[in-house]
């Protein structure tokens, strides 16, 4: 059950030039719906921070941009009359007071009745898991303990926009792994609009209903997990989300043409071309029964899968993901096969 209802963001033609001429952000406009989760993903550099900090109140746009919150212009209002919520890397927990004096610090801001504090830390604890712990100190807890503090402070007052600047970052990574899968059940469970800056690529697989890649202060692409990962817009995004193989090679009426062979496509027509196909894409098969064979340079067994590395077969080594109960071994010739749905032509650098 949701316990909160969110509000639709819209960022329109958010620039941000800081004072000594750097260009942090080309212009961006970007609508975000009620309840969503919105991810702005990219390099170091790449201006989501940036963007996320225009959003909280934090710095304001160049001449001419606007944030609004449920249509009304908020852009020169600042970030203590947003109603926002904020969960930095750091998660900026005060050290003189406990987990329970933590949570309920925007609460006692805004003077709400030592009840009505309670009941709301009490729904909070059970919701993040960390019953148990109101009255330990900050430096008695995990990093796990504090983040989940830290997101319990910052949805205590009910903001209309939560806003996480990696958060996870600073935990190991099975740590990491396990609370992605939390955090996206309360951010679920609350409703809240959320914006989340991460250079995570699964972070933001886990939790965007939409991601937002941003490179060089522009946003190169945006769409759902699925979309990102499988019709990437162009080699920048390919490259940067998951594993890829991107090959240039001859298109000619429905054939890409190899160095080991060749593949079908869905695409007619002839010429150069840039076309990704993801490691699991590729199956193995006899090289007797395949138009496109390799050799086989590297095996390496992960446990639940094997990654082969294959020369020969395109211009470059293909990486290609199969089952862990494959009988293969470096210098095999293999076949190799691909759908042609699974092929993906390139855009733009």
């Amino acid at each position: 059950m949701n316990t909160t209802q969110g509000v639709t963001v819209r960022v329109e033609n958010c620039a941000k030039t800081f004072a000594d001429g750097t260009r942090a952000l080309d212009p961006v406009t970007l609508d975000v719906a009620r309840g969503e989760t919105l991810v702005f993903l990219g390099p170091s550099g790449c201006g989501k921070t940036t963007m996320l900090r225009i959003i909280a109140g934090l710095e304001k746009p160049d001449s001419g941009g606007r944030v609004l919150f449920n249509a009304q212009d908020v852009t020169r209002i600042p970030i203590e009359r947003r109603n926002v919520g904020m969960v930095f890397q750091s998660y900026a927990l005060f050290p003189n007071m406990n987990v329970a004096q933590n949570i309920a610090y925007s609460l006692a801001l805004r003077g709400a009745g030592k009840a009505e504090r309670d009941s709301r830390v009490a729904e909070l604890v059970a919701l993040t898991g960390i019953e148990g712990l109101e009255n330990r100190n900050i430096d008695q807890l995990s990093g796990g303990q504090r983040q989940r503090v830290a997101l319990a402070r910052a949805v205590a007052m009910r903001p209309s926009v939560l806003l996480l600047d990696e958060p996870l970052t600073a935990l190991d990574a099975a740590l990491r792994e396990r609370l992605r899968g939390e955090l996206d059940r309360l951010l679920r469970t609350l409703g809240i609009t959320t914006i989340y800056v991460t250079h995570d690529q699964s972070e933001a697989m886990t939790l965007g209903d939409r991601i937002v890649v941003m490179r060089k202060g522009a946003i190169a692409q945006v769409g759902s997990p699925r979309d990102i990962y499988f019709k990437p817009a162009s080699r920048f995004v390919a490259e940067f989300i998951g594993a890829a193989n991107i090959i240039d090679a001859v298109s000619d009426n429905g054939v890409l043409v190899l160095p080991g062979g060749r593949l079908a496509v869905d695409k007619t027509g002839h010429g150069q071309v840039a076309a990704m196909i993801r490691p699991e894409s590729i199956g193995i098969i006899s090289p007797e029964a395949a138009f496109l064979v390799g050799r086989v340079a590297s095996v390496s067994f992960t446990g639940d899968r094997q990654r082969l590395v294959v020369d020969g077969a395109s211009d470059k080594p293909l990486i290609v993901d199969a089952s862990n109960t494959l009988a293969v071994k470096i210098g095999d010739t293999v076949g190799l096969t691909v759908a042609p749905s699974a092929i993906q032509f390139l855009q733009g650098a």
